[in-house]
């Protein structure tokens, strides 16, 4: 980590700890839900939207005594040497949240992970994206700012076209030295998510192309749990809508949908059917691989 990258970390802390009293006095007076106050969980997978879902949940702050400490996110995978975490370092993160707070993971489902989860004292919210999507967004992103990341060099210095580092990022790089699967195996931990009524399940491209029912759920999923705050619904959806701005996501780019089709040749196509086809089937996003 950079000294300015610690120096944001520190602050982030402080503001968190600070916001956690500041909450606690504003809403000192609210009757807590019958379970308490519940630990809103965002989980995704990288690049699909996690800080837009960062964005929905940090809007209920203003709501309840909720603080945001979502930037301290969970990550399967060290992002600097890309070593890998399992489930009993999911449960460790989970167990160092208290109760209020706004988190942030990407987690595998983990049988640790996901017993914990779907606990009362979590709210869990999964996001996901058009994979196709996801392998581009991965391109810029290690490419030109993910400075520090442990695939950078490789994708900067060594393949020398967006052609090259497309066809990386959808079929891994199974001879390198930390583990980078291809994009289906990259997404198939986290597909099981889906199959829990207790998590609300979301696509990020309803955000962008039908925001009012996609919050309209999320707010939703909220008052479930949480039935003591007063604001009413209509409230809570504009608080979240409002919350909702991506362009001061630092990993914002475009925020568009079904851009892969800009990028994509037919090989890319080909290559992404044989590793990830039935994972498209699976979300939802195709019916079958003719596409």
């Amino acid at each position: 980590m950079s000294f300015r990258d610690t120096l944001i970390n520190t602050y982030s802390w402080l503001q968190y700890y600070f916001t956690r009293g500041q909450q606690s006095l504003r809403f000192g007076n609210l009757k807590a839900p019958e379970d308490g106050w519940p630990i809103l969980l965002g989980i995704s997978f990288p690049k699909s939207g996690t800080n837009l879902l960062r964005q929905v949940l940090a809007a209920f702050t203003q709501a309840g005594p909720f603080a945001d400490r979502s930037f301290d996110v969970f990550a399967a995978f060290d992002a600097h040497t890309g070593a890998a975490l399992n489930g009993q370092d999911a449960l460790s993160f989970l167990k160092r949240l208290q109760p209020g707070d706004v988190a942030a993971a990407h987690f595998h489902t983990w049988p640790e992970a996901v017993q914990e989860s779907l606990k009362p004292r979590y709210l869990p919210y999964f996001m996901y994206r058009d994979p196709r999507d996801v392998v581009v967004s991965h391109v810029f992103y290690v490419t030109e700012r993910a400075t520090e990341h442990a695939h950078h060099e490789y994708y900067s210095k060594v393949l020398t076209n967006f052609d090259d580092r497309l066809r990386t990022s959808i079929l891994g790089r199974p001879d390198a030295d930390v583990d980078f699967p291809d994009i289906g195996k990259r997404f198939a931990p986290y597909l099981g998510w889906l199959d829990h009524p207790e998590v609300l399940s979301q696509r990020y491209e309803d955000y962008i192309l039908n925001r009012e029912q996609a919050v309209s759920l999320a707010v939703e999923h909220f008052m479930k749990r949480v039935d003591t705050v007063q604001s009413s619904k209509a409230e809570l959806v504009k608080m979240v809508e409002q919350n909702i701005i991506p362009e001061k996501s630092p990993t914002f780019r475009s925020g568009k949908t079904g851009e892969w089709q800009k990028y994509y040749k037919e090989v890319h196509k080909q290559l992404f059917k044989e590793v990830a086809g039935d994972v498209l089937i699976r979300l939802g996003y195709e019916k079958d691989m003719n596409w």
